[in-house]
């Protein structure tokens, strides 16, 4: 059978290593048209829809769904549409089948089109061999984006020019989202004044060995690997027996989505100095604000999205909040770009208003409404949940009266809001009852101090009890 070509594990974005299959759109044997869908591929936070780039029957699935590989991975063979399926040939085109040395590239959208771009002369059309290795879709690309293809290195079987490449090359440059990512491999900052080789030095960060007090064994008593290696060994303790899995016990693997947040919250809890400022507040003129809202249009916003625009505007107020912390260096964002936890059958993800401060409630909550949607869908695109200044996580919904958040890093502060309850209050000396919800707000004690975050909490209750502001 001729014609046979390997559909390997696409790569989205320079931070994809690996993908799941989520589901086969497409039968073994089907037929499929450019532009169909043929797979869902999962990553980390999303899912990915597949697009064929060329007509052509889908010969073989060699991972079924749910089945996770690196980038580059041969995941299906496709065969040229309308022909014989030989099982035989698909045999030996499997086995001989050698990854490339860059993995294929998914389809890439064209650039978005800029008030620049519109005023921007037309691409020199550029004369292409025919006899070059170039896709038919790639070559029209070219042609249409002006690319010089002469200076590309193909990344398709035997150095074939793909879509892809020319995508990438006709893309404008990525523009810096959030600062530069946070490195989280073991540091040795603090043992500078200790006499050991700078591998030692790495190993003792790694297993949490204190060289306070080790003699070494190297040249005028440097401490070397081996010394290190010892003391781990001589620390471990004796390996206990394998635990049996009791009866009727369900063992489930983690997707990779709840790699991702297992990391991510890893390092937060361990990396940041977390505090937590603590606060009672009355909701009973948000609430009444609220009722105003639905009796004069039939439907209001939820209190969530109030304290979305709360909390905007009191970042806007104080700005030392509305930060990320990239290493010893500190990102004031000019926008409050909050993102809200979102609760999905696979993980929590973080999906972000932008400029919060900018847009009414009713705007906010109806964005809400649709970036919720489309995480519980798995749709959301990485500029939607990438980034962000700061992050609310709202259990109140579930009868949680109060909890405390881990912070999203690289972000400075996150909030979490309790369930409304009912108090019993002094005023003006006399008793009464009033609605309150608890607020917890944890913050990096590296760039914020208590002050600066208490007077963020103290502006953030004014707006809620006296909620006139919000509707501006």
């Amino acid at each position: 059978m001729s014609g046979l070509r390997a559909f390997t594990m696409p790569k989205w974005g320079i931070e994809m290593t690996e993908g799941t299959i989520g589901e086969w759109m497409v039968a073994e044997g089907a037929e499929f048209a450019r532009g169909d869908v043929v797979t869902l591929i999962e990553t980390d936070k999303i899912t990915n829809e597949y697009e064929a780039e060329f007509p052509a029957t889908l010969a073989r699935i060699l991972v079924p769904a749910g089945e996770t590989r690196p980038v580059g991975a041969l995941l299906a063979v496709f065969g040229d549409p309308g022909a014989a399926l030989d099982a035989a040939a698909i045999d030996a085109f499997v086995a001989g089948f050698r990854p490339g040395g860059a993995a294929k590239e998914a389809p890439a959208a064209p650039p978005p089109v800029s008030d620049a771009a519109v005023s921007a002369p037309a691409p020199v059309t550029r004369a292409i061999p025919d006899d070059m290795a170039i896709s038919p879709a790639a070559r029209a690309l070219a042609g249409s984006a002006g690319v010089d293809v002469s200076t590309l290195a193909g990344s398709g079987r035997a150095g074939r020019i793909t879509y892809q490449d020319v995508a990438q090359a006709a893309a404008p440059p990525a523009l810096p989202v959030g600062g530069a990512p946070v490195s989280i491999m073991p540091t040795t900052g603090g043992l500078e004044g200790v006499h050991a080789s700078p591998l030692a030095r790495r190993l003792a960060v790694q297993h949490g060995v204190d060289l306070t007090g080790l003699t070494g064994t190297g040249p005028r008593g440097r401490i070397s690997k081996a010394d290190v290696l010892a003391r781990v060994e001589a620390e471990v303790p004796a390996a206990a027996p394998a635990p049996v899995a009791a009866q009727g016990v369900e063992v489930i693997r983690m997707s990779g989505m709840r790699k991702a947040i297992a990391r991510q919250l890893s390092l937060s809890k361990s990396t940041i100095p977390h505090f937590y400022l603590r606060h009672n507040v009355r909701i009973d003129a948000l609430m009444a604000l609220r009722a105003q809202a639905k009796r004069a249009t039939g439907e209001a916003p939820s209190i969530n999205d109030y304290l979305i625009r709360a909390c905007a505007l009191a970042l806007a107020a104080h700005p030392d909040i509305n930060v990320q912390v990239h290493g010893d260096e500190i990102h004031r964002f000019p926008h409050a770009d909050i993102a809200v936890a979102v609760a999905t059958d696979k993980g929590l993800l973080t999906p972000i208003v932008r400029a919060a401060e900018t847009k009414t409630v009713a705007a906010i909550s109806a964005e809400v409404r649709q970036l919720a949607a489309r995480a519980r869908a798995g749709k959301l695109e990485a500029g939607e949940f990438q980034g962000g200044s700061f992050s609310i996580s709202n259990l109140g919904m579930f009868g949680i009266e109060q909890f405390d958040a881990i912070i999203n890093p690289p972000q400075g502060a996150i909030l979490a809001v309790g369930a409304a309850t009912e108090r019993t209050f002094i005023h003006n000396h006399a008793i009464g009852m009033g609605s309150t919800i608890a607020l917890s707000l944890s913050v990096d004690h590296r760039a914020i101090d208590g002050a600066v975050g208490a007077r963020f909490l103290a502006e953030l209750t004014r707006l809620i009890e006296t909620p006139e502001d919000l509707t501006r």
